[in-house]
């Protein structure tokens, strides 16, 4: 085991974790129901530029979605459309 992070840097034996900035938004999707959809979701959103976090709550019907700008709704609905599932809008 070696004491340097992946960046470089060398451990201190302590752990401090680094939040950054983003947008964070949230989503209502339809058609969700178990934890297939759950990873399907992660995987194709997360994969889409900017995107730095992405949570599923199938209870809630709602994805959120954490992001270095502003996210293009029309581009994450098409995502979760060719997913097998539809975004219905923003959250309120």
């Amino acid at each position: 085991m070696s004491c340097c992070t992946p960046d470089g840097s060398c451990s201190t034996g302590t752990t401090t974790a680094t939040i950054g900035t983003g947008v964070t938004t949230v989503y209502n999707v339809s058609g969700m129901t178990c934890g297939h959809c759950k990873a399907t979701l992660t995987r194709d959103i997360g994969a889409q530029d900017g995107v730095l976090a992405v949570d599923v709550d199938l209870q809630a019907g709602q994805v959120t979605v954490t992001s270095a700008a502003e996210p293009d709704d029309a581009l994450l609905a098409e995502v979760v459309d060719e997913a097998g599932y539809e975004l219905t809008g923003r959250a309120v």
